[in-house]
């Protein structure tokens, strides 16, 4: 069974800063009609920052959840911008350094029942002090994390962020296989 969805009407409904949302109405493969929701976004990036055996985070508010989590630094990919300047752009805005090793891990989709939104994950290493250069509407803590309280961490679920989840992981399975 050919299980694509066929669009037959698209409609924008929103155009934001930092997603648009449209709604498409689509044919299903037994030949019924239904509707889609999806947020559309340009992608983002997310990065792993290993130094000196500790793991660099960001612990922020997040509106969506209502809660303080604790995550790999991350950001939107700006239009026209390569993926590499990306993730060393926002490694330094978010935490001060630049990375002279990046190693691409994975790239993801976020939430693919609602928005076309991808995630391309790096792991930071052989980090250089620069100055953390945050936008100014975003409000983070630096907090640093030896690697073996990270394991512990991961452990006990802790962590409650997918991108953050996803490159602990990584960074996890490097070590231990390194």
């Amino acid at each position: 069974m050919d299980l694509r969805e066929k669009t037959v009407n698209s409609k924008k409904i929103y155009k934001g800063k930092i997603v648009n949302l449209r709604l498409d109405e689509v044919e299903l493969p037994n030949g019924k009609f239904s509707k889609r929701e999806i947020v559309e976004h340009n992608g983002a990036v997310a990065i792993v920052p290993y130094y000196k055996n500790k793991v660099i985070m960001v612990e922020q508010f997040r509106k969506a959840t209502e809660e303080i989590l604790l995550e790999i630094p991350a950001g939107k990919i700006e239009k026209g911008e390569d993926l590499v300047e990306s993730a060393k752009r926002e490694l330094e805005e978010e935490i001060g350094y630049q990375p002279a090793n990046l190693k691409w891990l994975c790239k993801a989709y976020t939430s693919p029942g609602f928005t076309n939104e991808t995630i391309d994950i790096y792991l930071a290493t052989e980090l250089v002090r620069t100055k953390q250069n945050t936008d100014e509407d975003e409000f983070i803590n630096i907090r640093q994390f030896d690697i073996s309280a990270v394991g512990e961490m991961m452990a006990k679920g802790e962590f409650r962020d997918a991108k953050t989840i996803i490159g602990l992981q990584y960074l996890l399975a490097d070590l231990k296989e390194g």
